[in-house]
């Protein structure tokens, strides 16, 4: 979703620039935008207009959830259910696919961001000490879990983290484990395991028999998490199965839909709008 319109437009140029740098090639651009499930028709205009001010002459949305779907091979023209738990750094999608349409869907405001937030706010109330969103998103890389108890190779050893103390203004240096890392996020999961549940729960039963066969696919940065796949999974009693590259799974499924946009009928184009 487009906060500041300036800023979106710059960025789409520059991606397009660093592909064309002259615009000798780009005479028709097609474009391919991922947009999250909960987005308002208000805020599909903007990123078509969006689109429209760097010149493209055919611009598609897709919800992340399809690109996800789409980008770790699942077949979403099928008549069988698929939940996709896609955990970007702005929002969770989480959708129930069938038939190239989302049949139920949760939309949150809590994914990677948040997660980062929540670790800032645990180590400035917790041991005194203030960090950056990038020292934040380190220890999240290194010691994140979502389960308090790790087994084996699973659990990482303890991260250096430097700060500024909070009470004598100088800089510091703490180590932190994965099991209070673990203590801080455990809310925003909370809020995650909520919303599965809660789709899980408007899922019409013939699809529910497919999701309980073919379990949960997570998707995003933030199913990089260690040990998320199985907390869902102990939540929901349903398997849970972290996709390869989960990074990059809503950004292939979208290669994927702008090679194939005659063919995909859940593409969105200006006129459905």
């Amino acid at each position: 979703m487009i906060a500041d319109f300036q800023a979106a437009e710059n960025m789409i140029e520059g991606f397009i620039n660093m592909i064309d740098g002259r615009r000798r090639f780009f005479s028709h651009m097609k474009m391919v935008i991922c947009i999250p499930s909960g987005i308002t028709e208000v805020e599909k205009r903007a990123v078509f207009d969006s689109a429209d001010h760097v010149d493209s002459k055919e611009t598609y949305l897709i919800h992340e959830p399809m690109a996800a779907a789409l980008g770790i091979g699942l077949d979403v023209e099928e008549p069988e259910g698929n939940m996709i738990i896609d955990i970007g750094g702005g929002t969770t999608e989480i959708a129930v696919i069938a038939l190239s349409g989302i049949v139920c869907d949760q939309s949150i405001r809590i994914a990677g961001d948040e997660f980062t937030n929540d670790i800032v706010s645990y180590m400035k109330r917790q041991h005194n000490i203030l960090i950056g969103e990038r020292t934040a998103e380190q220890i999240k890389i290194h010691v994140g879990s979502a389960l308090h108890e790790l087994e084996g190779d699973l659990a990482p050893e303890d991260y250096a983290v430097n700060g500024r103390d909070l009470m004598t203004g100088i800089p510091k240096q703490i180590k932190v484990g994965y099991r209070e890392i673990a203590h801080s996020l455990d809310k925003s999961i909370s809020k995650i395991e909520d919303a599965v549940l809660k789709a899980l729960e408007s899922t019409p039963p013939e699809l529910a028999a497919d999701i309980f066969r073919r379990g949960l696919y997570l998707t995003g940065g933030g199913a990089l998490l260690r040990g998320l796949d199985k907390r869902i999974s102990l939540k929901t009693k349903l398997p849970v199965q972290v996709a390869d590259d989960p990074l990059r799974a809503v950004v292939r499924g979208t290669g994927i839909a702008l090679k194939n946009t005659d063919r995909f009928s859940f593409l969105i184009d200006r006129k459905s709008v």
